[in-house]
């Protein structure tokens, strides 16, 4: 997941891998299909060459759309962007105290006897 810069401010946009062209060795097009603010449709192209000098290509609108059908066939993948920390937590709780006996009241702390054997 990528940002573009629009109306003041980064905007999240989808982001794909595209063939590099000759002479680059990468190309990354991001896409906003609306911008939240003014609305605009926004591709921007970003290529690294040998040298490793950047080079940005951004359209909105109707040639966005040309650009987006013409770069179509050139789309390798699209990047995505997981959350492991989030994949996995598990949401059991044991409803057992310490000693074995099955828990009545989260909230009534008058009944809690610890370190009671």
């Amino acid at each position: 997941m990528g940002y573009i810069h629009c109306c003041a401010g980064l905007h999240k946009s989808r982001t794909f891998m595209l063939v590099p062209a000759e002479g680059f060795v990468l190309c990354e097009l991001d896409c906003l299909s609306k911008c939240p603010i003014c609305g605009h449709y926004v591709i921007q192209i970003t290529r690294i060459d040998e040298n490793d000098s950047i080079s940005t290509i951004r359209v909105t609108n109707a040639k966005a759309k040309k650009l987006w059908d013409k770069v179509k066939s050139k789309i390798l993948y699209e990047k995505k962007i997981y959350n492991y920390s989030l994949i996995g937590k598990g949401t059991y709780y044991l409803n057992y105290n310490e000693y074995g006996i099955k828990k009545r009241c989260y909230s009534n702390l008058s009944n809690l006897k610890l370190g009671l054997s």
